[in-house]
């Protein structure tokens, strides 16, 4: 026991944070421009979490063999050991490194497929892919190997094992149902977060997946429901599916426990119709009101304008405001849930960026640090956008029908904001360095997370100038990754030689970690020191807006000198120039010598 000991300061010392906060949107195939069933997922974790796109491999197991669980810590490092295979991003880096010791196990498979995985698991070589959105829940549950702990399975565990034993998306969803049901689940949080959302996608279909731990803490409550082909949905640290029909067994799968648990508590009767699973489950917004109801707004206003969804409303719980899911005005491509994921309500009166916010600086930064001893003792809130400089790494599914290469994952490290989302295969040998590494606590110019992270830094210096080179140069590279997948797809149907489409993708990694880098660069030549400065030209000084003059007191500041010439002293030039023009100070200048000359000789 002495390692199980160990494990329960491990996991007390670890703290659960309570704005494990993240964005997911949903895309049915007949709502996409090319038939792909989409899913994303922003990990919105505090610059805590793993930013790294590991591997894993598939793999064979003898007969009896057991599958161990392990504590998800959501930090880095977010696994160290061997059980899980010899993935060398999870080999103990030095000796303060020790492996994860498990804290349960369940009987192994013959057989694993291979999947890529940041902090959850994102997309397996079936073409199962899933996007995590941490919420509230009126349970709560804690781990096993903790003091009373009692549950086996986070969600991160629960997609892990989808990953390896899934082939659909249902099957993804009524395994991890099962598993929660007889090992237990515990949430990432000890107050909010006590609960999880899935969107989960295969190339044919998608579902929502809800989950929290039941009341004895040993066994879960779950339920799932189905969107459309023709549907867009959005999770937003909050439950979204409402009344659940236990009879349409193609659109919602559950456990009993849904309908047990409300009826031995008093919430809900058979006579009262279908059950409210978020009225009944979920404990509402955390952090403050409009956290998660302002995103799903922005989702739907952005997808589906002409709905004209409202974007204040009185309890999100209780009232349902928005639909589970809706159909979009146009169909929908990766690159518009790129801009998606980069949304701070531009353009609405929500709007982090827009000029004369004076929270956002003088050049109309959209970002909003967060904590610190000022907010100790000034309370309040900031709006919650759905692009956030606190992002770890963001990633968009494809799930793609009849595509010989499989799905593709998009994925962004660090801010949405200033990333470029980049597009991996199942299939590759391995992900290349600078995507398998990263850490907040430590800086390296080979990783890509650091690449993102330091132009975002820079660009907050005069966002409102730099962040449209950003925005320039995510266009260029994205539109190249997306011809660049096309072609290859349409190269590997032609050939099926797979070499040269891993050449072409590992090429295009390369391109974009060296142009990001690059691009800080520029951006630091380009506006150092509050000029706009281009090659081979003068540099051109642009000062402050005139909002920010105004707001801040400009005009309170000292006065300008006397302007009443003194004796043997020539005028004010600078005065001369902003009345009467460079011209007419040139002739002023010169009379006035003239005379001047005259008088001494």
């Amino acid at each position: 026991m002495k390692w199980l000991i160990s494990l329960s300061v491990v996991i007390l010392t670890v703290p659960w944070y309570s704005t494990l906060a993240c964005t997911v949107f949903i895309v049915g195939k007949k709502a996409s421009q090319d038939g792909s069933v989409m899913v994303t997922h922003s990990n919105d974790g505090e610059f805590e979490t793993d930013p790294r796109l590991v591997k894993i491999p598939s793999a064979e197991h003898l007969e009896g063999s057991q599958r161990p669980v392990f504590f998800s810590p959501e930090s880095y490092p977010r696994y160290v050991g061997t059980d899980r295979g010899n993935i060398p991003e999870y080999l103990p880096r030095d000796e303060a490194q020790k492996p994860f010791q498990a804290i349960g196990y369940i009987p192994q498979v013959n057989k694993t497929f291979a999947y890529l995985e940041d902090t959850y698991g994102a997309v397996n070589e079936m073409q199962v892919g899933i996007g995590e959105s941490t919420c509230s829940g009126v349970f709560g549950a804690s781990p096993l190997g903790s003091p009373n702990g009692t549950a086996l399975f986070s969600i991160d565990a629960l997609t892990q094992i989808a990953m390896e034993r899934a082939s659909t998306a249902r099957q993804a969803v009524e395994l991890m149902g099962k598993l929660a049901e007889e090992h237990g689940f515990y949430g990432a949080g000890q107050f909010e977060g006590t609960a999880e959302s899935l969107a989960v996608s295969d190339p044919n279909d998608a579902w929502i997946f809800h989950i929290l731990p039941d009341p004895t803490g040993r066994s879960a409550i779950w339920a799932a429901q189905r969107v459309p082909e023709y549907g867009f949905a959005v999770l937003a640290n909050m439950f979204v599916i409402r009344q659940i029909d236990p009879n349409d067994t193609e659109n919602f799968l559950m456990s009993q426990s849904v309908h047990s648990v409300a009826m031995d508590y008093g919430w809900w009767r058979p006579e009262d119709g279908m059950l409210d699973f978020t009225k009944i489950y979920s404990d509402g917004e955390y952090s403050h009101k409009f956290y998660s109801g302002r995103r799903m707004w922005g989702a739907y206003h952005l997808a589906a304008p002409s709905k004209n969804f409202p974007p204040e409303y009185v309890d999100l719980q209780s009232d349902p405001v928005y639909p589970v899911f809706t159909q979009p005005d146009s169909l929908l491509s990766q690159q518009d849930l790129f801009r998606f994921h980069r949304y701070t309500y531009q353009e609405t009166p929500f709007d982090l960026s827009a000029p004369g916010n004076l929270a956002g600086g003088p050049f109309s930064s959209p970002n909003r640090w967060k904590a610190g001893s000022g907010e100790q003792n000034v309370k309040g809130n900031w709006e919650r956008p759905i692009g956030l400089y606190r992002t770890s790494d963001t990633y968009v599914v494809q799930s793609r029908n009849g595509a010989s290469t499989g799905a593709v994952l998009w994925y962004g490290p660090s801010s949405a904001l200033a990333t470029v989302f980049t597009p991996f295969l199942v299939g590759l040998s391995d992900i290349p360095a600078s995507f398998r590494s990263g850490h907040q606590a430590e800086f390296s110019r080979e990783s890509a997370f650091w690449a993102v992270c330091y132009a975002h830094n820079v660009a907050n210096l005069k966002w409102s100038y730099m962040y449209n080179d950003i925005t320039e140069r995510q266009l260029k590279l994205e539109s190249s990754s997306v011809a660049m997948v096309q072609a290859m797809e349409a190269e590997f149907q032609r050939n099926g030689n797979f070499d040269t489409v891993e050449e072409a993708y590992y090429s295009n990694v390369e391109s974009i970690v060296s142009s990001l880098w690059s691009l800080s660069d520029e951006l630091m030549f380009k506006y150092a020191d509050g000029f706009v400065n281009e090659p081979g030209n003068m540099s051109q000084m642009v000062g402050y807006p005139e909002w920010w003059l105004e707001a801040v007191g400009f005009r309170d500041g000292p006065p300008p000198p006397p302007t009443k010439p003194k004796c043997c002293h020539p005028p004010k030039i600078e005065n001369l120039i902003e009345n009467r023009g460079m011209d007419f100070m040139l002739t002023q200048l010169r009379g006035y010598q003239t005379k001047k000359s005259q008088q001494l000789y």
